[in-house]
């Protein structure tokens, strides 16, 4: 059986790694989208395309064309759409579900392989490591098991892509938004919680919520004139 794991993310090489020593599928890793083409997998002739953490738009040549396999961070079908780990967390939803769904047309309307719980504590970035080690397992298990995907069921509710302005921490009420917001967003490759006055320009990381205040990192950057 071969597989192939898309992955661009710095935390996903965590996963990549992991399938050295896996001997139940070759196991073809593509880290850069250049790479991702469609003479290449047909070269391969994958049985999956694993996407564990994927931005971009899958091609239809793609996924029609082969079993292409995203991972969500929500209990489907709630919560499709972009940003999932912010949405959840900014609505004070803490405990989830990881929904590896087989790509379709429809954004995250696929039928769905399995679900395993999650839990969305610590910063961005632990929580996309913690989250590689459970694709993993999930992937071992829909390639072991041969997991036949089931239609989605349930009230549809849909998230919005987070936008960089949305990391403004200003109109926040009280220390558990601030510090949710703070560590949502440290992940690299993400706009952080920031404060701005007219000449300066404040982004926070490294959160740690104190009985009746926070620690954080700041950077600090004047604005231009």
């Amino acid at each position: 059986m071969n597989c192939i794991i898309v992955c661009d993310k710095p935390w996903t090489k965590q996963l990549a790694s992991a399938f050295n020593n896996y001997h139940s599928a070759n196991i073809f890793v593509i880290s850069k989208k250049e790479l991702f083409s469609y003479d290449y997998l047909n070269k391969v002739s994958p049985d999956y395309i694993f996407f564990p953490h994927y931005s971009y738009q899958i091609p239809e040549m793609i996924y029609k064309n082969f079993e292409c396999v995203v991972f969500h961070m929500t209990d489907l079908p709630f919560g499709r759409g972009g940003s999932p780990l912010q949405n959840l967390i900014e609505k004070g939803i803490y405990k989830t579900k990881m929904s590896a769904i087989k790509v379709t047309g429809e954004i995250d309307a696929g039928p769905i392989y399995l679900k395993r719980n999650f839990y969305l504590y610590g910063s961005a970035e632990e929580i996309y490591l913690r989250s590689s080690q459970l694709i993993y397992d999930m992937i071992v298990d829909i390639v072991k098991n041969k997991q036949k995907p089931y239609p989605q069921t349930g009230e549809v509710t849909i998230f919005k892509r987070r936008k960089p302005s949305d990391s403004d921490i200003k109109f926040l009420s009280t220390l558990e938004q601030v510090y949710d917001y703070i560590r949502m967003l440290d992940a690299d490759g993400y706009p952080l919680a920031y404060l701005e006055t007219d000449k300066f320009r404040f982004e926070f990381s490294r959160a740690s919520q104190k009985c009746d205040y926070i620690i954080a990192d700041v950077k600090i950057f004047k604005k231009a004139e």
